[in-house]
């Protein structure tokens, strides 16, 4: 809801300042020299007056983390919904093409979520958790409707290990699939071979001049994932 009362806007706006400045400097600096007293030095004010607002640079650290998952989040919605609900490869790849878009365009944000841990923080569950599994839940679902319409093939027999089913089990219950243990399992070689791909150019760890045609380069690996994991597209409706 909107803020309603001149002070509540005043307050919305300045949380808006804090958090843009917020970026800024963790563009610049980095998160680990990210310090309140310098965002409040950009906002004008004396570091009292940010702190009726961000209790601490954990607070603004956590801040942070939740805006850019939300903001990753909605990238690839956004880039989900508009693809055919039936067409399984196309929504994965739409999904991947968003996060690596947001990732390139927002570096310091990306290695914010998905790089090396600030040293001295830890992002509180209770706040990161939900917000943080949007990408994962998208793709869960992507999953769980080919698995439905039956255009994820899945072998036979799956070859699960016996070890991982207790924790297939409450993954499956904690995304309220009904997705079998050899489809989840695939669910998570598509996320973490696809964030992998991402975090590899985005930290430059192909090297320099490695690959001269980088988008090329993602889309085979795309084409590769979903024909590794099963993923093909419904037949159309005569």
């Amino acid at each position: 809801m909107a803020a309603t009362t001149p002070r509540a806007r005043a307050r919305a706006q300045t949380m808006a300042d804090i958090l843009r400045i917020g970026r800024e400097h963790l563009a610049v600096h980095g998160a680990a020299a990210l310090s309140l007293r310098a965002v409040a030095r950009d906002l004008g004010v004396v570091s009292s007056a940010v702190y009726r607002y961000v209790a601490n640079r954990d607070e603004l650290l956590t801040l942070l983390v939740v805006d850019a998952y939300e903001e990753l989040g909605n990238a690839v919605d956004n880039a989900v919904v508009v693809v055919d609900p039936h067409d399984a490869p196309e929504r994965f790849r739409a999904l991947a093409r968003a996060v690596r878009r947001w990732a390139l365009r927002e570096p310091a944000r990306y290695a914010l979520l998905f790089g090396s841990p600030v040293p001295g923080y830890r992002a509180p569950a209770e706040r990161t958790t939900e917000p943080g599994t949007r990408v994962v839940t998208r793709l869960v679902e992507i999953l769980t409707s080919a698995y439905a319409d039956g255009t994820l093939r899945l072998p036979e027999p799956d070859g699960i290990p016996g070890s991982l089913h207790a924790d297939l089990d409450r993954i499956r219950s904690e995304t309220g699939t009904d997705l079998p243990d050899a489809a989840l399992a695939r669910g998570i070689l598509l996320w973490s071979s696809l964030f992998g791909a991402v975090s590899f150019e985005v930290f430059g760890q192909y090297g320099e001049n490695t690959f001269a045609a980088p988008d090329d380069l993602f889309e085979h690996h795309l084409t590769v994932l979903a024909e590794t994991v099963g993923l093909t597209a419904a037949p159309p409706k005569s």
